[in-house]
């Protein structure tokens, strides 16, 4: 009996490194966030919490000083983690084997005393503890949504990608390519994004970005549906987080074929401006270079890349990116061919879901392994 078990307890494991390693730590059933999340996390968050014991100094004390108010920072986040391990019944040197609520609201509140102990610093005092906020946050989501292994799935398919991404491009924005060369040789383009502040290019990009992704992220919700319906077989459908889950991943995905899509044009419009857009065209434009340039030897001939290329080749590239976008989201064609990949995919995943499912329901069902009795 204990060998079956055993078995069938490393094969789960099995199964769970999979999800796990496909971006989809959800179809782990009892994942929490305690146990799954956090914990996976707290090497991570213990270095954070000792290095916060900066929150001490001040940098108009001397270095000494300093020195002397950081290791009191340390001595204090020490004592007070052991006094929380007192209080919650653990030994003081003790290591939480499970990062809950007590835990989290220490790494939050505890640090945040460093400031106000030495020195009264109240402003770094809310600062420490919105930002603790925050990065408790960010892990929830990275590890708890399998962000991390989501990107690095994505990317062991950059390079199919990239080619289906232009061969889809060449297919869907014929008009926009020619738009788009007619767009970047005119004088007014150059002149507006010339002149613009640099923050304001950075702003005008960013709502490019931003429409994008959310043409993407409005169509993901049809798009786990349908990919559910023609995947999942006869498994158990799946709960809200788990739907929200591959919905990450698919967002990913696409988001990633945007950026490659986007970043091709904008080093496209880089080496095309630089060969055609010379000084003389510049001058005869009223364009500003801007505060950066940087002159490189071609053939015998010198071009010259400048801050203004920059922007414009910038702007070129969010507004394809944009266009890309809606193409995925009104592209029947592309729907198609993208969820026939997923499809095909996701269905050996959903295979090893119910059977891990299965597995989990018989491990219930037989109860514990019994004790092995020596003679």
């Amino acid at each position: 009996m204990g060998t079956w078990h055993d078995e069938t307890d490393d094969e789960l494991a099995t199964y769970e490194r999979t999800f796990r390693r496909s971006g989809l730590p959800l179809f782990i059933e009892d994942y929490s966030a305690s146990d799954d999340i956090f914990n996976r996390a707290a090497p991570f968050l213990a270095l954070v919490f000792i290095a916060e014991m900066l929150g001490a100094i001040d940098f108009d004390w001397p270095l000494l000083v300093n020195v002397a108010a950081a290791l009191g920072g340390l001595a204090v986040l020490v004592v007070a983690f052991g006094i929380l391990n007192r209080l919650l019944g653990r030994g003081f040197w003790t290591l939480p084997s499970r990062i809950g609520r007590p835990e989290l609201a220490a790494f939050v509140f505890i640090p945040a005393l460093l400031p106000l102990i030495f020195g009264g610093q109240l402003r770094q005092v809310a600062g420490i503890i919105v930002g603790n906020s925050l990065l408790l946050g960010l892990v929830y989501l990275v590890v708890g949504y399998g962000l991390i292994a989501t990107v690095f799935w994505a990317l062991t398919r950059i390079a199919d990608e990239l080619a289906e991404s232009l061969s889809r491009l060449v297919r869907a924005l014929p008009l926009l390519l020619i738009f788009s060369l007619v767009l970047f040789l005119n004088a007014e383009m150059w002149q507006v994004f010339s002149t613009m502040p640099r923050t304001f290019v950075w702003i005008v990009v960013g709502l490019f970005v931003g429409l994008g992704g959310l043409f993407v992220f409005l169509r993901v919700p049809g798009q786990v549906r349908q990919l559910e319906g023609d995947a999942r077989g006869d498994s158990p459908p799946l709960s809200r987080r788990q739907r929200i889950n591959v919905g990450l991943t698919l967002l990913i995905s696409q988001g990633l074929q945007v950026f490659v899509v986007a970043v091709g044009v904008g080093l496209f419009f880089i080496a095309f401006g630089a060969l055609t857009v010379g000084e003389e065209t510049r001058v005869a434009w009223d364009v500003n270079d801007g505060l950066w340039s940087q002159p490189l030897d071609l053939l015998g001939h010198e071009i010259l890349i400048t801050e203004a290329l920059l922007r414009v080749a910038a702007a070129m590239a969010a507004i394809t990116g944009l266009y890309y976008a809606i193409s995925i989201l009104t592209d029947a064609t592309y729907r198609e061919e993208f969820l026939e990949d997923m499809t095909g995919e996701m269905r050996e995943v959903f295979q090893a879901r119910a059977r891990y499912l299965e597995l989990r329901t018989m491990r219930a069902a037989d109860g514990p392994a019994e004790p092995v009795v020596s003679g």
